[in-house]
């Protein structure tokens, strides 16, 4: 597996509102200057109808040991954003399987280390099952939840998830199951 460049170096592509792109800037910049940049995110259904949930190892450069979906990130300069979910995924939790994206939401949130996510998300989602490889540097643990065990968790304990996967809750979108693969 090619693991995601250090993030003191990786880019970023910049886009306006509408997705086009401005330019590109480092990924810290981008994430200190709360710059808007293009992202992804990937929901993993699995046959039994649960959600697929990491915790984000606790030495990520932000939201270390909060939960959210199956993995997320940013595309390359030059890299489609399909290209990227599929990349991230093997790279994150040691699998692959065919994604759809299903929709886009753009937000901004402050984090912990003073940064700040200004992201468009290409949201994809897609249905695992199987054996997992989680790279310990990017997953610290997964659990698999019902919907109604995440909306629980969610309703008790908002704050420990990560500022993204709050806003995908309120959109309901982890909530919305693949239907069969075609």
């Amino acid at each position: 597996m090619q693991l995601d460049e250090r993030p003191e170096t990786e880019e970023v592509v910049l886009v306006d509102a509408d997705d086009r792109q401005t330019g590109t800037a480092g990924k810290m910049a981008a994430h200190r200057e709360g710059a808007l940049h293009r992202a992804f995110s990937v929901i993993i259904w699995n046959s039994a109808g649960e959600i697929l949930l990491q915790r984000r190892a606790v030495s990520k450069y932000h939201s270390g040991g909060l939960w959210t979906n199956a993995c997320c990130g940013h595309p390359r300069p030059f890299e489609t954003v399909a290209a990227a979910a599929k990349r991230r995924l093997s790279e994150e939790m040691g699998f692959t399987c065919p994604l759809e994206e299903f929709g886009t939401i753009t937000y901004r949130a402050e984090l912990d280390q003073g940064l700040i996510e200004h992201e468009f998300v290409h949201v994809f989602r897609g249905t695992f099952d199987g054996d997992m490889a989680l790279n310990p540097d990017e997953v610290s643990e997964i659990w698999s939840m019902t919907p109604a065990q995440l909306l629980q968790a969610f309703d008790e304990t908002p704050d420990i998830f990560t500022a993204w996967f709050v806003k995908y809750m309120r959109a309901g979108w982890p909530l919305d199951r693949p239907g069969p693969a075609s």
